[in-house]
């Protein structure tokens, strides 16, 4: 069955609305105010706040529908009324198990609530958004501190969790997205050793990182397109319709043999003290 998930910025006209000031009366006319309108359904959020566990917080639906009047929720997952998005606000605070960083981040859950049901790449699936990296720090040097904007990320089934006797459904991410410096940096996952068997690929360890990629021409701090697209043996990311980077071979291959699910927002890639990033989602849509 497809499912589709999409988004749209939804303008709303006040017209003749006035208010009061110590001047008098001020007459505002034709003022357009944008208002995020996202299909969260199927996504959970998780924010840089410790729970009592120590872990960060997460918030599902319906819980997230309500993110902009939830206490919780509103440092970090926001609308902004001048241009119809979602911003996505992290700096160095709690982290979620396997990481030290921090994020503001979506989460796909397939079943509404349910982080169970994920795809596998002969199931194949697309992520298409519109973003933007507005506001990023710079470290001691200078040089802008990098965010994970996307990401494939795997998940081992219940049967591959306990075959190799692992706590949880942890699997490597096979595509992570980065805006660095103003570009748009790709990397994915290759195996260490290609004769490893099935087993033996469900551990972390047996995946390294490929040297990455870099798009050639900068979206900056622009309003940029991001489109995911995977298949069974081939994965494409398109930058902006035209950019595009296709993975495909022995990795990409043997990869199918985990579930995966796709992430987007803002996963700050810093512990430095002040550091922050804020990340804009203006359309957003997925299916499978």
């Amino acid at each position: 069955m497809k499912n589709t998930l999409s988004s749209m910025s939804v303008i709303l006209l006040l017209c003749g609305f006035t208010i009061m000031s110590c001047s008098g009366t001020k007459s505002i006319a034709d003022k357009k105010i944008r208002v995020a309108n996202i299909d969260l359904s199927h996504w959970k959020v998780t924010i840089p706040t410790p729970r009592q566990d120590g872990k960060a917080m997460e918030v599902s639906p319906p819980e997230i529908f309500d993110y902009a009047n939830n206490d919780a929720l509103k440092e970090f997952m926001y609308n902004d009324s001048t241009d119809g998005s979602i911003v996505f606000h992290a700096y160095p605070s709690s982290t979620t198990a396997n990481t030290k960083y921090s994020r503001s981040e979506l989460r796909e859950q397939m079943e509404s609530g349910s982080n169970s049901k994920n795809w596998t790449f002969k199931e194949g699936g697309r992520m298409k958004v519109k973003m933007s990296v507005p506001k990023v720090s710079k470290d001691a040097n200078g040089k802008y501190h990098r965010v994970i904007i996307a990401q494939i990320h795997g998940r081992l089934s219940n049967e591959q969790k306990e075959l190799i006797g692992q706590k949880d459904h942890n699997a490597p991410p096979i595509l992570k997205i980065y805006w660095d410096g103003g570009k748009i940096r790709v990397k994915t996952k290759v195996l260490k050793n290609r004769k490893a068997t099935d087993l033996e690929i469900l551990d972390k360890d047996a995946w390294g990182d490929d040297e990455g990629y870099n798009f050639e021409v900068p979206v900056d701090k622009k309003t940029f397109t991001l489109e995911i697209i995977v298949s069974e043996g081939r994965m494409e990311v398109v930058l902006n319709g035209f950019q595009k980077a296709v993975y495909k071979g022995v990795d990409i291959d043997r990869w199918g043999i985990f579930e995966n699910y796709f992430k987007v927002g803002n996963y700050f890639q810093s512990r430095d003290k002040g550091a922050f990033a804020k990340v804009k989602i203006y359309e957003l849509e997925v299916s499978h």
